[in-house]
């Protein structure tokens, strides 16, 4: 905001930094910059694509993940198919700010979805940042960028600290992963929160002579499909944890995509949560269904024995 006066946001009390993602944002670039809207997420996500063809770049914070059923004819017929329509004339830079789910609090039924997959089906540029420098990286890429971009901000992960030096920041492209943790005997791919579960478990494991390298995408549309064949390149088995449902899920495109290009010495598996999960708002029964460290330890464990 302060390089490049077309930014502002945009969304429900912002300006009270209700979630906490704006909080000294009012105060320091006013009013005009930082604008709360009414509790209608078609109009202000119309609106925002309305200002970036005139050539501003706003920036949507949403507070629930769920609300994006609202506007995805907004964000996936319209905004996103512009560019394409005019050949290339018209640019449409919005950035959607979305908590993701995986908070494993109670959020229930209608404030629990995790729709990142529905995104990168249609085509959208989509990232889930697992760590404060790539929740950095990633947004400045994203406000940059000239299409239409979707940053997940994952709950369970919004505790995480780092000390941070913003003079050695640096932006994070669109479709580049990581190796989080190197490892030889199994690759495991994991976004967001489960990113420290997969950290989590690979420590674990390390201590019973089992050596987990954890691959974060990033990136779930465009998906860094070089990093991936690499990493599994050293491994040759393959396990997925990811906090969306199973059908037709992010996991399932990382399977395939893997099974087109590399060759295993076991099944790859998922973890994930079930086929049309509504998470219940009981919070022993909300921590069972989401995906966790006890699911991916099973997991791992029943790809090493069957190679």
């Amino acid at each position: 905001m302060a390089d490049d006066p077309a930014v502002f946001l945009l969304g429900e009390d912002i300006r009270v930094a209700a979630s906490s993602l704006t909080a000294g944002l009012l105060g320091r670039f006013g009013p005009d910059r930082v604008l709360d809207t009414p509790l209608s997420e078609q109009a202000f996500t119309n609106f925002a694509t309305g200002a970036a063809l005139a050539g501003m770049r706003p920036v949507i914070e949403f507070q629930i993940p769920s609300l994006l059923f609202l506007v995805f004819e907004q964000i996936a017929n319209q905004a996103h198919k512009f560019s394409l329509m005019t050949g290339g004339q018209c640019k449409v830079p919005v950035t959607y700010v979305v908590p993701g789910s995986g908070s494993r609090t109670g959020w229930a039924g209608q404030h629990s979805d995790h729709p990142y997959s529905l995104f990168a089906h249609v085509g959208v540029k989509t990232v889930v940042p697992a760590t404060p420098a790539d929740a950095y990286g990633l947004l400045v890429s994203a406000i940059r960028d000239d299409d239409p971009v979707v940053v997940f901000a994952p709950s369970g992960a919004l505790g995480i600290r780092d000390d941070l030096d913003f003079g050695t920041l640096v932006p994070v492209p669109l479709g580049v992963g990581r190796v989080a943790r190197p490892g030889s005997d199994v690759t495991v791919v994991a976004l967001g929160h489960l990113v420290q579960d997969a950290l989590s478990v690979a420590d674990e494991l390390s201590g019973v002579g089992i050596s987990v390298e954890v691959f974060d995408p990033r990136t779930v549309y465009p998906l860094d499909v070089d990093g991936l064949t690499t990493s599994l390149a050293r491994t040759r088995r393959l396990v997925v944890i990811d906090d969306s449902n199973r059908t037709s899920g992010f996991a399932a495109e990382v399977l395939a995509v893997a099974a087109e290009r590399c060759e295993f010495d076991s099944p790859p598996r998922r973890v994930t949560r079930p086929d049309g999960a509504v998470l219940p708002f009981a919070l022993a029964l909300d921590r069972a269904v989401q995906p966790g460290r006890d699911h991916l330890v099973t997991a791992i464990h029943a790809v090493l024995e069957k190679s």
